[in-house]
């Protein structure tokens, strides 16, 4: 029990590091950005970049931190897809969706209370919430797209920790390849949804980015939950006949 108990704290602090680290870059930023009235052509391509390194590059990190503690899931789609993959039971599953919330929530209570010290408090925007009206970074966002995309981003993330968790030889670059693919799926989606591909994350800054954000959430947690299924089919395919060869 005190070892599941480690691996239940461990996802919280990662998720909560996850939070805090990538989503604070995301909104200090945005508050710099929108405050200076520079978010016309060129400033929001350089502030998705910016978003998209500091969520892949807050994983690599976390991944090292934690990864031999939890497996660094961070993300209830993650832990979905090892569920089904029989990687994870439905009793840690449980917890560690629990403590990925919970970690979420810690994280973007902080930076909620470090914007609302500095600049007063942040509207939905410049918080990072996810959305697919008008709290997306343009408003094209509707649900069929969001729900595509979102979908399909997930499903390319997931599919990635699959396929490289199956290899042994990529154990060392495992992280690398793992929080660059989070930082591109980032990139993809940024002006479109605010990117997600993680609930816990969506439900986190939702609680603390006004109405339109909590009416939103629903999107961001079925459709990453839609694409870990569609990613652990896809790995179970792909991969488990190189994984059962290795066990020899």
């Amino acid at each position: 029990m005190k070892n599941d108990m480690k691996k239940y704290l461990a996802e919280m602090l990662g998720t909560a590091i996850l939070v805090s680290m990538a989503v604070g870059a995301v909104a200090w930023t945005g508050m710099m950005v929108y405050a200076g009235g520079i978010a016309g052509a060129g400033g929001v391509p350089a502030f998705a970049l910016l978003g998209s390194l500091a969520f892949g590059l807050s994983l690599i990190a976390i991944i090292y931190l934690i990864g031999p503690i939890s497996g660094a899931h961070v993300n209830p789609a993650v832990s979905l897809a090892m569920l089904i993959r029989k990687k994870l039971s439905p009793r840690d599953f449980g917890f560690y969706v629990a403590a990925q919330t919970a970690g979420a929530i810690i994280g973007a209570a902080f930076v909620w209370a470090t914007i609302s010290l500095l600049h007063g408090e942040p509207t939905a925007l410049t918080f990072g919430v996810n959305g697919y009206e008008e709290i997306a970074y343009n408003a094209a966002g509707s649900i069929l797209l969001a729900l595509m995309v979102e979908t399909v981003l997930t499903f390319v993330f997931v599919l990635t920790i699959i396929g490289v968790v199956a290899r042994s030889e990529s154990k060392m670059t495992a992280p690398l390849a793992i929080g660059l693919t989070l930082a591109l799926v980032h990139f993809v989606a940024f002006g479109i949804t605010g990117t997600s591909v993680n609930p816990a994350r969506s439900v986190g800054t939702a609680l603390f980015g006004g109405t339109e954000g909590i009416r939103q959430v629903w999107l961001f947690i079925v459709a990453p939950l839609a694409g870990a299924v569609l990613a652990a089919l896809a790995g179970a395919y792909f991969f488990d006949k190189d994984e059962a060869e290795q066990k020899k």
